[in-house]
């Protein structure tokens, strides 16, 4: 390691709740609040002091409403940080707070700051998903509509996918099954319980992901209907969920982190992010992954566990055909279509489910990827330490 490697000192969430106003155990709480649940647990958990902090740099997708104003710099304040500590708020649409962990990763070996918090938030039952986009002429003007004028809603992209790498219906369910068969195990085992920060609602400490459907079958999901396309593939249940939810990562340089005597979690060992057909739009994943490693000097054999964000089924199946990765290493305590996709949060949700995965079983290497609309992909390497 050399003095400015980028660490991760420790990784909370929130538990993920559905995204229904009313029914969602998250519903109740502003988007802002939220974001100070894992922002105070990972200050909590390192004992830092808060004015050592340099930045924050907080995913969220749809900024409008309750979400809006740079909701970064709101969290942070209301999180109780001293008034010297920035904030801000990007969008690099569902790996927004993956890539706020880049950003931070970026400014750490820089020398651009020593201490980072990077993370994200959505709240979707009360800032419901395309709330940022009413009116107008819509968010892609004529010029780009003059280069892509076939441009598809991501749930027709999702369908064009299995189509062309032949993934049938029973292929794609099949992923959701074992979606939450993992993710409820994992609930069994205890194996959340370190990353995930209780939230108080209106009803009672919140500390358990709603969105599992213990029982879930294959025979129960082949009766769901697909909206996308008729006779289709892609249904509500092999697809991510609409959720509300928070996680948050404490990062600074090894040096730094030398200095306050905390050992690391992880470092970031390598990045990318790469764009790919805006109209597949959720294929990037797979040049990504070829990128980071290539990025890395590490093969597909080095790494010991994958998250491929479950967007849909069949992004996670092409996914896997291309790469040749092996199942059991892929996604092993669920992902969205489980545990659901609260889309700024997720970044940063599933860097938190992996790191900890990691921990508890010695992994070295841990790859995760997530597709991203507008035909985008983020890829990231952790290092256990």
């Amino acid at each position: 390691m050399s003095t400015r490697d980028a660490v991760i000192v420790t990784a909370k969430r929130t538990p993920v709740g559905v995204g229904k106003p009313g029914k969602g155990i998250l519903s109740g709480i502003h988007s802002v609040d939220l974001s100070t649940v894992p922002i105070r647990a990972i200050l909590d958990e390192s004992g830092i002091d808060p004015a050592l902090i340099d930045d924050v740099i907080w995913g969220c997708v749809s900024q409008v409403g309750e979400q809006s104003c740079n909701i970064g710099r709101n969290a942070a304040l209301a999180s109780g940080l001293p008034e010297s500590v920035p904030g801000t708020t990007i969008d690099r649409q569902c790996g927004s707070s993956q890539q706020a962990i880049h950003f931070a990763a970026a400014a750490l070996v820089s020398g651009q700051a020593d201490v980072v918090v990077a993370g994200g938030v959505e709240v979707m039952s009360r800032t419901p998903m395309f709330s940022n986009i009413e009116g107008g002429d819509g968010p892609f003007g004529p010029l780009m509509k003059a280069r892509y004028p076939n441009l598809v809603p991501q749930g027709v992209s999702a369908e064009m996918i299995a189509a062309k790498w032949g993934l049938n219906r029973t292929e794609l369910d099949s992923l959701a099954v074992e979606s939450h068969a993992r993710a409820a195990q994992a609930e069994d085992d205890g194996l959340f319980a370190r990353e995930i920060v209780g939230v108080e609602t209106r009803d009672g400490l919140a500390t358990t992901d709603q969105g599992i459907r213990r029982g879930t079958n294959l025979a129960k999901l082949a009766t769901l209907p697909t909206p996308f396309k008729e006779d289709g593939v892609v249904s509500a249940g092999n697809a991510s969920q609409i959720s509300d939810g928070s996680a948050a990562l404490l990062m600074m340089t090894s040096e730094r982190a030398l200095s306050l005597g905390i050992t690391p979690i992880a470092r970031v060992h390598s990045t990318a992010v790469i764009g790919d057909d805006p109209i597949l739009m959720l294929t990037a994943p797979i040049p990504a992954t070829r990128g980071v490693l290539q990025r890395s000097g590490l093969d597909m054999e080095d790494i010991g566990v994958f998250e491929v964000n479950e967007a849909f089924a069949s992004v996670v199946g092409a996914w896997l055909k291309e790469t040749g990765a092996n199942p059991d290493l892929v996604n092993p305590r669920g992902g969205a279509m489980s545990l659901g996709h609260p889309l700024g949060a997720s970044g940063a949700r599933i860097a938190t489910t992996l790191l900890h995965h990691m921990q508890d079983n010695g992994i070295k290497y841990g790859l995760q990827t997530m597709c991203e609309g507008g035909g985008m992909a983020n890829a990231t390497i952790f290092e256990l330490l």
